[in-house]
């Protein structure tokens, strides 16, 4: 039988009842003559709570014992569904990251899959079982338990997939798929029904949520089609694959994040360098590296997120007692991305994007670009406004795809 791997995201398991609509799914999709593989997410809010319980025992939490503790949230949702199917006369069995072989690098808090042994996995499909994984998490090399940041579990879904040779990537959340924008700041966002595999990256890398950026690489690199569907039943999909070459230019989406920090260096490459190192050993990726050089004097500016950084405090008390006022710090900051095949063939696209924030009295504070992407670095508080802004200036979808 055809492989079809399912993911369920927090909101899907949020309560026992949503679990349970989940294992009527899960079972109509076997008895349909599926091999199911079943990846899910924390429940509801778990991961931010668990978070908050390790903040009140320690305002700098050790990275790989917050791993230990974050990786149990999933593990709570695979059990439940197990037993919600095998109540269903379903038999399944539930396997954590590492059970199902799912190898990372060490870099707990924000690990990379970097294999995957699905042994056990391919063993129980073949013994006619539903097999549940807990997402967002893995074993490094070193064998201690990882978690792969924020929006992890889809990367544990469509790495799975590629593993198994699976007929499909399933991706359910609370939405009918990616919206040309947040619908819940941009009430006339609309459903993309196709997306290119590097549209979807930027989308996520940018701030939208529904996919995670390492989820869409994987599926990129080994060929698989992911469907962004609702776990709710309500119809319609995005459909994310490699898509014809020469495709016309055109804006897919705005998107947006915020918990931005710059780190600027102002007295050369030796301190910049030193930075980097200094970052590195924290485990910090970082968003944005920008260098300027004029005459003898350089300048360096890296932009950070804060969203899978559990310990900011401590690194900015760090990197004030090596570096002090050589390296400067801007906090509360926000980006906004416009996306889409061709967007930089010209700067037409750039031009009205600079004409739609004229007037917000927003200070732009960056600007980078890539062939799908034009951000726009800003002061956290005018974020949501230039998402409409923009959107209603640049954004283009197919009408009858309206929520």
């Amino acid at each position: 039988m055809a492989v079809v791997v399912q993911k369920y995201g927090g909101s899907s398991v949020a309560d026992v009842q949503r679990i349970r609509g989940v294992a009527d799914r899960v079972a109509a999709t076997r008895a349909a003559g599926h091999d199911v593989v079943v990846v899910v997410s924390a429940m509801g809010d778990t991961t931010d709570e668990l978070i908050a319980l390790a903040r009140q025992v320690t305002d700098n939490p050790a990275r790989r014992e917050l791993d230990m503790l974050l990786s149990a949230g999933e593990r709570i949702s695979m059990a439940l569904l197990s037993l919600a199917l095998n109540a269903r006369h379903v038999p399944a069995v539930s396997f954590t990251g590492s059970q199902s072989g799912i190898i990372t690098n060490d870099a707990h808090t924000n690990a990379r899959i970097v294999e995957v042994r699905p042994y056990r996995v391919q063993d129980e499909l073949a013994k006619g079982k539903v097999v549940i994984v807990a997402g967002y998490q893995g074993v490094s090399y070193k064998k201690d338990v990882t978690t792969l940041g924020r929006g992890g579990s889809d990367t544990t879904a469509v790495a799975l997939a590629a593993a198994l040779d699976a007929q499909a990537c399933e991706i359910y959340s609370d939405v009918a798929g990616v919206y040309s924008a947040d619908p819940r700041v941009v009430s006339d966002a609309v459903r993309l029904s196709e997306l290119s595999y590097e549209e979807m990256q930027e989308l996520a890398e940018a701030g939208a949520k529904v996919l995670n950026a390492q989820a869409v690489e994987f599926a990129k690199d080994r060929g698989i089609a992911l469907y962004a569907r609702a776990s709710s039943g309500e119809p319609g999909e995005t459909v994310v694959r490699k898509l014809p070459a020469g495709a016309p230019a055109r804006v897919v989406g705005v998107a947006s994040q915020t918990g931005l920090v710059q780190l600027s260096v102002t007295d050369g490459l030796e301190t910049l360098e030193g930075l980097l190192d200094t970052l590195d050993g924290w485990g910090v990726p970082g968003k944005e590296l920008l260098f300027r050089a004029t005459g003898p004097a350089s300048e360096g500016s890296l932009l950070l997120s804060l969203e899978n950084l559990h310990d900011f405090a401590s690194l900015r008390a760090e990197l004030a007692g090596r570096f002090g006022d050589r390296v400067r710090l801007i906090e509360g900051l926000g980006a906004v991305s416009v996306i889409g095949t061709g967007i930089n063939a010209s700067f037409e696209t750039l031009r009205r994007c600079l004409e739609a924030l004229s007037g917000m009295g927003a200070a732009l504070r960056g600007l980078s670009t890539s062939s799908f992407r034009i951000s726009l670095l800003l002061d956290e508080r005018h974020v949501q406004e230039a998402v409409k802004r923009l959107h209603a200036v640049l954004a283009r979808g197919d009408a009858s795809s309206r929520r």
